[in-house]
């Protein structure tokens, strides 16, 4: 299904609401790892009031980090370093997760912070990674810069939403965040092999049927303590822009 978003240009003959719509699409698809990956950051500041403000700010320097990367994204093409810097981004953003010593309830961590504005850098520049992947994506769909744009402008919201989402997540699933830096290091590993080899083509489905699988096993299991408490299920569902 994924590959043929991918031929999109070339079913639809060039409709721009149609267009539009693929680029929603795929930026959805494709921004659960990057939404677990900035709420397991934001975790990293104690009070909720800031991992919220630490999103909202991250998230608006990640979209200007995310047009300038558009609007040079042909620029960017010819130089595989990029690829492989993000890469290496992400990849030790994997490492410095599973080397983290384990808590009380022998689970790993990101990283902490003792104030918003350190978070803030390593959110914009996460998701900044992340765009070099989804970027590349959404310009083989089109190459209008402006539904680029927009189609970009639409998933960074999205992307606050699944964010605000996964924080709550985050919290009553023991594995998911394991799953979240799984998958992040595909990404990692999908941005390397693409700068080593640019002609193999890795194919969406498979990547997507991958990352479903493992986050499949990442809400397998809830914690403990919401077990016994039975009452998180009950509780009212914090708002995602919270």
């Amino acid at each position: 299904m994924i590959d043929k978003l991918l031929d999109a240009p070339l079913a639809v003959g060039g409709s721009t609401p149609m267009l539009l719509l693929v680029l929603v699409a795929l930026e959805a698809v494709l921004s659960a790892d990057n939404a677990v990956a900035l709420a397991s950051i934001s975790q990293g500041l104690a009070d909720d009031k800031l991992r919220r403000q630490a999103l909202n700010i991250g998230l608006i320097l990640a979209y200007i980090l995310r047009m300038t990367l558009i609007l040079a994204a042909t620029w960017v093409a010819r130089y595989w370093q990029f690829q492989v810097l993000g890469a290496a981004y992400l990849l030790w953003l994997v490492y410095q997760y599973f080397s983290s010593k384990t808590d009380a309830d022998g689970e790993h961590h990101g990283p902490r912070f003792t104030s918003v504005w350190q978070a803030i850098p390593t959110i914009a520049i996460t998701d900044l990674a992340f765009s070099l992947d989804s970027v590349a994506t959404a310009i083989a769909v089109s190459t209008d810069t402006w539904l680029v744009i927009s189609g970009a402008t639409i998933g960074i919201i999205i992307l606050r939403f699944m964010a605000g989402l996964f924080i709550r997540w985050l919290d009553e699933y023991t594995h998911l965040e394991d799953a979240g830096y799984v998958t992040v290091g595909l990404v990692g590993l999908k941005l390397l092999v693409r700068a080593i080899y640019p002609e193999l083509e890795i194919p969406e489905v498979f990547v997507v049927a991958t990352i479903g699988i493992i986050f499949a096993w990442g809400f397998s299991q809830r914690k403990d303590s919401i077990l016994q408490g039975g009452g998180s299920t009950n509780e009212k569902l914090p708002d995602a822009g919270e």
